[in-house]
């Protein structure tokens, strides 16, 4: 169990230095990777996250305490794949009467890679049932890798984005209960230069516009092989009108081309944030109709509004991956650009 010091003073202490405000308070377990937040109906919080099958947590508020529940594959998924006993990056959604989680099997640098789901009436600990591949896979040599997916609802249309390196992030429609992709992979975010380190993507819908948030940089490995000064984990952004493309960042570059508006970078003691999600903040009984976004239907928090939260390194205290953090900031949407 870890409590934050510095995050329990407060929820949104600016960080003057930076701009950035520093992260919500996190008590309970709060050391994980790529984060993928959810509320049950009861108001019951689950986060989800990578490793020891998909690990999650429960929490009656965001700031925790959060207590460990089990694994949602403790056996591993039913994908035949190398990486089939280490599933990771969930993504956590509800879809009609019943939870998603999605993930990936993969191996870390690999193109061998498969996007596979499991579902749960209750998010109770051994109530998941694997149902394996959605039919988004990748192999050496595809423009894509098959991880980090994402599933946005968007009235009858349900869209998984997802993406890492090589060409960066894709797009796939799923049938009608989301459990199978039923067309060709689309292209909607591409960094030319380098190694392309883009991963991570999450589409947001917010007002007229749709926004792909997404990773930028090197997210791994820090106590062992510090990137380049500001080549370190970042979220950045680009918005459409539509959410199967055309997205430009604030300067209207194209996200194909390049383009992405910095959301959260590192600041203060906050070193390479990533693994982000969006939510605007969970329980049904805050349905409003300012939110459009359907990410998990229509919620809506009365005081937060929309929330972006993510993984991180406290400076202070160590930046090995197993010593990541949860973070999360109420994010304001005002200016027509997402501000932390």
């Amino acid at each position: 169990m870890y409590f934050h010091p510095f995050l329990a003073v407060g929820l949104l202490h600016a960080a003057v230095a930076s701009g950035y405000a520093n992260p919500g308070a996190c008590s309970g377990t709060c050391n994980i990777h790529d984060p993928a937040l959810i509320q049950r109906d009861d108001g019951t919080y689950y986060r989800f996250s990578t490793g020891n099958g998909i690990s999650y947590a429960s929490a009656s508020a965001i700031e925790g305490p959060w207590t460990a529940v089990g694994a949602v594959l403790p056996d591993g998924s039913s994908i035949d794949n190398s990486g089939s006993g280490d599933p990771w990056a969930p993504d956590a959604q509800k879809v009609g009467d019943l939870y998603h989680v999605y993930y990936a099997v993969s191996k870390f640098g690999s193109q061998e890679s498969a996007i596979g789901l499991a579902t749960s009436e209750t998010m109770e600990e051994g109530s998941w049932t694997d149902h394996g591949s959605i039919g988004v896979v990748s192999t050496t040599g595809k423009q894509y890798n098959a991880i980090d997916p994402n599933l946005l609802i968007d009235g009858s249309n349900n869209y998984m984005t997802f993406g890492s390196f090589w060409q960066d992030i894709f797009q796939v429609t799923l049938n009608a209960d989301a459990t199978s992709a039923t067309s060709a992979a689309t292209n909607v975010a591409f960094d030319p230069e380098g190694t392309h380190p883009v991963e991570g993507a999450y589409l947001y819908k917010y007002g007229d516009y749709y926004y792909l948030f997404y990773s930028w940089g090197e997210c791994c490995g820090y106590d062992t092989s510090k990137p380049a000064e500001g080549q370190e984990y970042k979220i950045k952004v680009c918005r459409s009108s539509s959410p199967t493309g055309n997205f430009v960042d604030a300067n209207g570059v194209a996200c194909t081309e390049g383009g992405g508006t910095v959301v959260l970078e590192s600041h203060d003691n906050v070193y390479g944030p990533g693994g982000q999600y969006v939510s605007s903040h969970f329980s049904a009984k805050y349905l409003t109709s300012t939110i459009t976004n359907n990410l998990r239907g229509v919620f809506t928090d009365p005081d937060l509004g929309p929330v972006l939260y993510y993984h991180y390194v406290d400076t202070t205290i160590g930046y090995a991956d197993g010593q990541k953090l949860f973070g999360w900031n109420a994010i304001d949407f005002s200016g027509g650009w997402p501000a932390v």
